[in-house]
């Protein structure tokens, strides 16, 4: 019986770079989550900017869209206290994120970053957002159990 995350680790097995397991990744979310708008983004701390690695909407989020890493909020949960950032209200999205008008533009609502570490160190995101409320508890515990090593593995391929 083929699963979803079967033919995930079958597109991993051949995957050559970080791009095409991040392709993976990508239908991974889609036949499990559906969320909207799905992107990962990878970190450098030594520039202090976070780029967009993959995205499920070109058109919106194109890939290498680079940001700062700015200590704030999501600096504090996420990179300092490694937990998952989500917020469940534009207006709360709205206190960190500046792009919140393109989000709220494209019908979305609610965000779940997913921390990925490697050897102890931060090396991404999984960027998840969809419809105000949708990240409850189950969903962000379903989400981080399904994407959090089959993510592990994409970041081990060569960029």
């Amino acid at each position: 019986m083929t699963t979803p995350l079967s033919t995930f680790t079958a597109a991993l097995e051949l995957a050559q770079t970080r791009a095409e397991a991040f392709d993976a990744l990508g239908r991974l979310v889609e036949a499990t989550l559906g969320v909207k708008l799905f992107t990962i983004s990878t970190m450098n701390f030594d520039t202090m900017i976070a780029r967009r690695a993959w995205t499920n909407d070109a058109t919106a989020y194109p890939v290498s869209g680079d940001k700062p890493i700015d200590r704030d909020a999501f600096y504090e949960e996420v990179i300092e206290g490694g937990e998952c950032f989500i917020r469940n209200t534009l207006a709360e999205i709205a206190l960190v994120f500046p792009d919140h008008e393109l989000i709220g533009s494209l019908g979305l609502g609610s965000v779940l970053n997913i921390p990925i570490k490697l050897q102890g160190a931060q090396v991404g995101t999984l960027n998840m957002l969809d419809a105000e409320h949708f990240f409850d508890a189950a969903t962000v515990a379903r989400s981080v159990e399904l994407l959090q090593v089959p993510a592990m593995a994409c970041f081990l391929l060569p960029a």
